[in-house]
């Protein structure tokens, strides 16, 4: 690949599995060349050689710098970041170790700030990119058991509005992505965890789930993608510093 490679770029953290798989396979089906950041190679097969994965922990600062910088030494730019990458932890603030509270914080909250931040002066010397943080329903409503993840998920929402205000003279866009519950891999341990701690029937609990969205279904990855898709693309061009929910209607209640 050479810097003059005519494709655009996007880089997807954590983009192996789920919405950040359903993401990159998005954004390779509009023409970009993809670069996921993931410690896990891609779930499945992509058959195409403008896929790349690159080996990285997100909740290793240096890291996440270093592989930022490959991207960016490779192919000389980086059109748009999904910063994707996260984990769930379910507790309560009692039940939180300072060992759970920092690596959710780090994986949820570190990873972003330092792909964020590393991005930012490529696309400023470009005058032009799109950084899309996918965040949660979990930005605008409290939910029980949740207080780390809740927390990291408001912090994304924050980060991509101060990101907003702070890089717009640049022309650079920032908006984070507000899921409510998408059938993923992440959805799916945290259903089974559930289970194996309460002994409930796994198929009455994912009919809860779909039971509690007004739109009576869970979510697919391939549709939060979309919308990932849109607000990178020029046809936002004036949505910046926004919060998108993509809930099947759970917070408009």
């Amino acid at each position: 690949m050479s810097q003059q490679e005519s494709r655009p770029v996007c880089v997807v953290t954590g983009g192996s599995a789920g919405i950040g798989f359903a993401v990159c396979q998005r954004f390779l089906a509009e023409g970009y060349q993809v670069f996921n950041l993931d410690q896990q190679p891609f779930c499945q097969s992509v058959n195409t050689d403008h896929a790349h994965w690159l080996s990285c922990d997100m909740a290793d600062f240096p890291a996440v710098v270093n592989a930022m910088a490959k991207v960016i030494q490779t192919v000389g730019r980086i059109d748009v970041l999904v910063s994707n990458a996260g984990i769930h932890f379910s507790a309560n603030i009692e039940q939180t170790s300072e060992a759970d509270f920092d690596r959710v914080l780090d994986i949820n909250v570190k990873g972003a700030f330092a792909a964020v931040q590393q991005v930012i002066p490529v696309m400023k010397a470009q005058q032009k990119g799109a950084i899309v943080l996918i965040s949660s329903d979990q930005a605008l409503i409290g939910k029980r058991n949740s207080f780390a993840y809740n927390l990291s998920k408001a912090a994304l929402a924050s980060m991509a509005k101060t990101t907003a205000l702070d890089y717009a003279p640049f022309g650079i866009r920032a908006n984070a992505v507000c899921p409510g519950t998408i059938e993923t891999p992440l959805y799916h341990n945290a259903i089974n965890r559930y289970v194996a701690k309460s002994g409930a029937n796994p198929d009455e609990v994912h009919a809860e789930e779909a039971a509690l969205q007004p739109i009576g279904r869970l979510g697919q990855p391939e549709e939060v993608a979309e919308l990932v898709c849109f607000l990178a693309s020029d046809k936002a061009g004036f949505i910046t510093g926004s919060l998108q929910v993509i809930d099947g209607g759970y917070t408009a209640q």
